[in-house]
Order: structure tokens, then sequence, then C-alpha cells
């Protein structure tokens, strides 16, 4: 239990325990009176883009980390940082799947986990998001406030509700959506006046509008987990720049992605010579569903290729993208990746690697960091994109032209910049 949880348990100690834990996020809402200023600051907001399978697994682990029910497997900097995971608390969560907008999270969640459902995530309600076609060809009956106004107007919504919920990191996991980089300002802006619809994808919307939201308010993060270029997107970035605002992204790494980076990493640091990469990925949730659509899936190639020159210094013919769904794998996909090259007097070898991994799982515990990095980068006024944090956690790693590296390396600046000892130096 943090000291913010077991400060408010012990003020309420007629509660019993299991009543206080319901009541959790709004108990910690209505006592920042009573709490210290240096409890409430080192408390994180967040607010959720896409309760699908990744939002719904971040929220039951954390929660499960809270109740004492888990370690911290799976989150890199577990409890490292000054910011503790026990401080997260998801305040506002929005989505445009019509079968969930105004349900509990602890209704939509049990879509996702048969295990037992925090009843904390009783309190938090999904709220009706923007979708603008990036459910097209999924079974799924879309829903989003562009339906009722502009997009202008749907902005200011979203800003006066993140006012309310006092949201500090927006964490923006939807499905991969086909996009197209703006590079300019003055082209985006344009786009949001006109109500373009279909030049806009729904997270280019959500950021314009946590760049709104930040202005106003001070500061606020942005954390891009799916491939739209936020933080590749100079426009974004000049915005952000200016309006106060974090972004992390894009496209978070947590499978053969980053595997791949280090392996190859590996091959140029013995100067061995790469003859070709075959890297692929089957799965069975929404997300590799979404990925039949064929300009979706070169929106998620486009992340996952841009390793091979990048650390090799070398386009090596590489075939690197997620390759086709079946239902029955779930959320625990396969992958599968071989590696080609010359070694010592001409030898040549070849590395195969297989695996299974739980898809969702690994993004989530990813996100219980970027939302505390998040909340750093805020106090630092850190505004535009962070590279340190951007290296490590993503495939495609911002600002537009900055180069991937090997994720072993990339933890090591990570750690130089929050200010942690090196690890493996």
């Amino acid at each position: 239990m943090s000291n913010i949880l077991r400060k408010t348990y012990n003020h309420f100690s007629l509660i019993n325990k299991s009543a206080y834990f319901v009541s959790c996020t709004q108990a910690c809402q209505d006592l920042e009176g009573f709490l210290s200023p240096r409890e409430v600051e080192k408390m994180v907001r967040v607010g959720i883009i896409g309760q699908g399978y990744v939002a719904s697994i971040f929220a039951i682990g954390l929660e499960r980390i809270k109740l004492g029910e888990l370690n911290y497997y799976g989150v890199p900097l577990a409890n490292e940082l000054p910011i503790k995971i026990e401080d997260i608390q998801i305040v506002t969560s929005y989505d445009v799947d019509k079968s969930k907008i105004g349900l509990p999270l602890s209704e939509v969640v049990k879509r996702y986990w048969e295990g037992h459902i925090p009843e904390s995530l009783q309190e938090i309600y999904v709220k009706k998001g923007i979708h603008l076609r990036s459910l097209r060809n999924l079974p799924i009956e879309a829903s989003g406030l562009e339906d009722e106004m502009p997009l202008k107007e749907a902005v200011e919504q979203l800003v006066s509700e993140w006012k309310d919920a006092k949201v500090e990191v927006i964490l923006n996991v939807p499905t991969t959506e086909s996009f197209v980089p703006f590079e300019k300002l003055e082209n985006l802006e344009k786009a949001i006046k006109e109500d373009n619809r279909d030049r806009l994808t729904a997270t280019q919307v959500y950021a314009y509008a946590a760049a709104q939201y930040a202005k106003e308010v001070g500061g606020a993060a942005f954390v891009n987990a799916i491939p739209t270029s936020i933080a590749n997107d100079p426009a974004f970035v000049e915005l952000a720049k200016e309006s106060n605002l974090v972004i992390f992204g894009d496209d978070g790494a947590t499978g053969a992605t980053p595997l791949t980076a280090d392996i190859l990493g590996h091959l140029a640091q013995r100067n061995r010579h790469v003859l070709d990469i075959a890297q692929f990925n089957i799965g069975g949730n929404n997300d590799f569903l979404a990925l039949t659509d064929k300009d979706r899936n070169k929106s998620k190639e486009s992340t996952k290729s841009s390793i091979v020159e990048d650390i090799l210094g070398y386009d090596a013919p590489h075939y690197i993208k997620p390759t086709g769904y079946l239902e029955p794998l779930g959320d625990k996909k396969f992958i599968a990746m071989h590696i080609e090259y010359i070694s010592f007097n001409g030898a040549r070898d070849e590395l195969v690697v297989t695996g299974r991994i739980n898809d969702s799982p690994a993004l989530a515990g990813l996100l219980v960091d970027l939302a505390r990095l998040g909340k750093i980068a805020i106090d630092r006024k850190e505004f535009g994109t962070v590279y340190p944090v951007n290296a490590f956690y993503m495939k495609n790693p911002g600002p537009k032209d900055a180069r991937n590296i090997p994720r072993i390396i990339a933890y090591e600046k990570l750690r130089e910049w929050v200010g942690l000892p090196p690890r493996y130096l």
C-alpha cells in the first residue's frame, strides 16, 4: 500500500479495507486537501484513450499491484523512480465501441480478463471518444463525438472533461490507424479548422486536444503507443513545445522488435555482415485483425522495419511486419525471426528465434513506466518530445530522423535521463 493510501486508510479507520478500496480513486481525489503537498505532487492522474485489451490489462495490473497481489515484473524501472507505481491513478477512460461507452471499467475489463476484478475499477466509467474511421472493417459498432458535433467542438469537450478529471498523462492505445503525417503545424491547424475528417485520424485529433489542454493547465503528457506519427511529426512536436505538452512516441516496442534491435546490435558490434532478416508476428486479438487491412499494416511495417539501417548502418534485405491474424492464438502472439550473416573467413551463420508472447501485458507494463516518466518530464518542463525515453520504449522513437539504437544502450541513456545510476556500464 502506498503512503497516500495508507494515510487515507488510517484516517478512515472505521471503514473496512475492502470498502476503502472500492472508493480508493474517489477518496484520493476528494482528500487532496488532507494529503501533504509532497504526496499530492507525486500522484499521477492518468487518462486512457482506447479501453481495449492493453488498457484493460494495464488497469487490472495496476490495481492488483496496489492490493499487494502482484510484484513489479514487466515494468522496466519498477520501484526505482521517485514516483511509485502505487501513486498512479486512472481518472478517466475513452472508447468508441458503442457497447463499452457508459460502462464502468470493472465491466469492460471482464472481456479481457477472467480473474478477480479489483472493485476500485467500479468508480471509473468509459466516456465517448473520437473514431474517425479507426474501426473501419472491424466487427465493432463505432460511436464518436464527431457523430454529434464538429471536430473543434469535440476537442473543446475533451479539454473540458480532462480539466474536470485533472488529467496529467494521457495514454493513447487505440487500434492501429492508417495515417499521413502533417509535417507543418499550419497544415494541422487548417485541417482542424476546416473539420477535415478525411485528412485527420483519431490519434491526431487526440494529440491536438492534448496540446490545447496542456496549454490551458500549464502542462500535460501524451503517450502515443501506436504507429501514428506524433513524436515523429514536426507539426505535433512544434505544437507541443508551444503548448507545454510532453510527447512520448511512437509505437510501443514490446516483443520481437526490441529483441531484433539487440540482436542486430550484437552482430554489428562483432562486425558480422547481415545478409537478410525475416521477422513476423501472427496474433488473434483485435489489433492483429485490424492489421489485415493493407493501409494499417503499412503503418505498422514502417515503425518495425526502421531499426535495420539505423543499427547496422546499411539496409540489409528484410521482411519485418505483422504477418497475419489467427483467432485461436488470442492475445498470445507467435513470433519468428531468421537472420543470416557472414562471419570470419566467409563463414555463413544463421540465427532462428521463435516464441509466444502475451501481446497486451508486454505493452501495459511499459505504460506503467511511461505514465510516471510523463509526470517527471512535466515537472522538468521538458516539453516537445524526449528522445532518451522514446529510444527505449518505442519502435519508432521521435523526433523525426532520430535513430533506433540497441535497447541495452537505450536503457542506459534512459537511466541517465531519469537520474539513476548505470546498471551495466
